[in-house]
């Protein structure tokens, strides 16, 4: 292994280890209270939508959205200031502060103050910054940064920061209980921001129409930060700015069920800064507030730091619909063993946190942790404005990659199967041309699976490829699936449909038993089937971030599968990534009309097989459980088309006794398994899934799962053989 590579899998192994049982706890509770508010909405997509609908007119109209907030901040009495970057925003909020002669800034939780550093800039102008959230008190007290966007002392737990209460403070009681921490906390803040110049916030959003701020917390001193100085500073981005105060509803709906599982946040504050009431003269607190003064200060600075580039950018712009919900985060799995701290840069986190790294602390930020999103699709139904993250991701991958040049960048421009500058690292070469390599490896079968496990193999693919010599490789078949289908005539006389089954790679050259019992099962219900010569969907170039590459498979697909659409067959898929791949992702790379006819044509080949019962087919022609208990799991793409159930209802009418995991992933995620340094985080995330499927009620099941992944994963982390659902109802030969 690289000591790149090592260095790498030791950082994530150490966060695995320390933090990784934290954030896993709270992230998944996260998640799971998303599920259950979610269901209290009447039109929970309809919502999402309107949300973005709302974000896309506003990031569109924002200069004139500015220009208008400028003009209703200033007759409302306050001042707003664009600061251009960090720099620009820090010296406002200094010379602010130094005008006012503050010795202390207490300030709420707040991303966009995290990017711009101010609190070491303040400090370095012995200004006392005392941050007044919970979690981000306990880390400026641990001197630690945030691992979570929305709760940012996640990776700590209750013990770890009674520990560092009780050797920081030293109480005259020991602190143990979350009560006694909570308390103590309240105290000493409470006396920190009573005592305050200068109050700071952010802003979750700010309306053009009335200078409105909508701060969302779960505690209350936010408002305490806002309202108790006499001079208020608001630090957000330009891309909080939303046209009126009627456009906060879907977010107030949103937000709070997106992040933490919560009905609503604890706190939402509505505040029109200046505010109209007095500040407190903690001094003279018998005086009544009727007699106090109401002279207030009120400047919101407007961040852009990259921003605008941002919005200029056709593939980054998404990013800045974004309400730092922490939905993408709380959804992930690898997040969850990692949290913030590995799969994280600069500043943001999760899987949107590489489109703002990338946008405003650049490239470099954002692929320190830019591979750890597997491409797995579920953070985009989480996301409450439907943002197309692992499309942002893909696409900060593409640039990452075309980042990196070299003298013999030519060389080996030409002789690579692809259409990749030669930037592009040997591993993810390799993935992304996997086709290439799976050809090879069936035509020298099975010389070709001897020479790969020789130890010396592994060694030098370990070194060179970054495969994990731990992970077993594939065993590539001679007679591939189209081989096989070209030796044999139909066996439908009369067929109800005709299909096209789609040979992916690993069904065309590993798991060639799996299409033949596809071909099998089809048939058996009446459907006459046909296996095309035609290439790999780009799935696998696209997980490695080579767009021009899985554009170049988009239009091959199409024009191998376009005359098969024009006899009207259906496109049966058996790999769910594939599928996910014609339904979704070839919008990006083909024109409308081609996008539509392979997406509204293709099938996943359990929801085929259900639809052809469903309409009469003859269910006695497959295999039935006659009571046989089934452990299933569906992949995570499946999940996302909302294609699982399908699968279930199939194997239950057929007599199966089906138990389905409620594990989201199983850690595989295609090549990121196989990956040294990943590999370990690969196996921790299986872990929960093994665990589920070696309880006593489910170790003597039969293994199910429908994504290759799944099943190479489940392969090696069980003791039991696996297989694709069809295998199992396909009529045996």
């Amino acid at each position: 292994m690289s000591k790149a590579r090592e260095a790498k899998a030791a950082k994530i192994r150490q966060l695995m280890e320390t933090e990784g049982d934290a954030v896993g706890t709270s992230t998944r509770g996260f998640n799971e209270g998303r599920y259950e508010s979610v269901q209290s909405l009447d039109d929970y997509e309809g919502l999402k939508s309107e949300a973005r609908a709302i974000k896309e007119d506003a990031i569109e109209r924002l200069p004139e959205l500015i220009d208008q907030l400028r003009e209703t901040v200033e007759s409302n009495g306050g001042t707003l200031y664009i600061a251009d970057d960090a720099a620009d925003a820090n010296q406002y909020v200094r010379e602010v502060c130094e005008d006012k002669e503050a010795e202390r800034v207490v300030k709420s939780k707040s991303m966009t103050s995290e990017e711009i550093e101010v609190n070491e800039d303040l400090e370095a102008a012995d200004i006392d910054v005392v941050e007044t959230d919970l979690g981000e008190w306990v880390l400026q007290v641990a001197d630690e940064s945030p691992s979570h966007i929305v709760a940012p002392a996640i990776h700590k737990s209750r013990d770890a920061i009674a520990d560092l209460f009780n050797e920081t403070f030293e109480p005259d009681e020991p602190l143990e209980t979350a009560e006694e921490l909570t308390m103590f906390a309240r105290e000493q803040l409470g006396d920190l921001i009573e005592g305050a110049d200068v109050g700071m916030t952010g802003a979750n959003f700010i309306t053009a129409d009335t200078g409105t701020m909508a701060l969302v917390t779960s505690e209350g001193n936010a408002r305490k930060t806002a309202v108790v100085p006499d001079t208020h500073v608001a630090v957000a981005g330009v891309e909080k700015v939303i046209p009126t105060v009627e456009d906060l509803r879907p977010f107030v709906e949103l937000i709070g069920k997106s992040g933490t599982g919560q009905d609503i946040t604890s706190y939402i504050s509505l505040l029109t800064p200046p505010v109209e009431s007095p500040p407190v003269d903690f001094d003279a607190p018998d005086t009544p507030l009727s007699e106090t003064e109401t002279d207030r200060d009120f400047h919101l600075v407007l961040i852009d730091n990259g921003r605008f580039d941002m919005r200029e950018d056709d593939q980054l712009r998404e990013t800045l619909y974004c309400i730092r919900c922490s939905a993408c985060s709380n959804v992930c799995a690898n997040f969850q063993h990692v949290g913030g701290h590995a799969f994280g840069g600069e500043t943001y986190s999760g899987g949107i946190g590489t489109g703002w790294e990338a946008g405003v602390e650049g490239l470099d930020s954002a692929a320190e942790f830019n591979d750890l999103c597997t491409g797995c699709s579920r953070c985009t139904t989480a996301c409450p404005v439907e943002i197309d993250i692992p499309w942002i991701n893909t696409v900060v991958r593409d640039r990452v990659n075309r980042g990196e040049v070299s003298e013999l960048d030519w060389l080996v421009e030409g002789l690579t199967p692809d259409e990749e500058p030669g930037g592009v690292s040997l591993q993810k070469r390799f993935f992304g041309n996997f086709e290439t390599a799976a050809k090879v490896g069936s035509f020298f079968a099975p010389v070709s699976n001897w020479a790969a496990g020789l130890g010396v193999s592994r060694d030098l693919m370990e070194r060179f490829l970054g495969i994990d010599a731990r992970r077993e490789l594939p065993e590539f078949q001679r007679e591939t699936l189209k081989d096989w289908f070209e030796s044999r005539t139909s066996r439908v006389d009369d067929p109800v449909r005709t299909a096209v089954l789609y040979p992916d790679v690993y069904t065309n050259h590993v798991q060639v038993e799996r299409g033949k019992a596809a071909v099998r099962a089809l048939e058996a219900l009446g459907v006459d089937v046909v296996v095309p010569d035609v290439r790999s969907s780009g799935r696998a170039p696209l997980s490695q971030g080579m767009i021009a590459t899985a554009e170049d498979h988009a239009h091959d697909v199409y024009a191998g599968l376009a005359e098969h659409i024009d006899d009207g067959r259906d496109i049966v898929v058996i790999e769910p990534s594939d599928l996910a791949m014609f339904r979704t992702e070839y919008e990006k790379f083909l024109p409308e009309k081609s996008f539509e006819r392979i997406s509204e044509a293709s099938y996943e080949v359990m929801e085929y097989v259900f639809g052809l019962l469903d309409n009469g087919a003859d269910a006695d022609a497959l295999s039935a459980g006659v009571g046989e208990e089934i452990a299933y799991h569906s992949h995570c793409q499946q999940r996302t088309l909302g294609l699982e159930g399908h699968t279930e209802a199939v194997l239950s009418d057929l007599g199966y006794d089906v138990a389905t995991s409620d594990v989201e992933c199983c850690g595989m995620a295609g090549s990121f398994g196989y990956k040294s340094e990943y590999y370990e985080l690969s196996v921790d995330v299986g872990s929960e899934l093994r665990g589920q499927f070696q309880t006593d009620e489910n170790r003597d099941r039969t293994v199910v799962a429908s994504g290759t992944s799944c099943l190479e994963q489940l392969d090696s982390l069980l003791s039991r053989p696996t297989q694709h659902p069809i295998q199992l109802v396909a009529p045996r030969r």
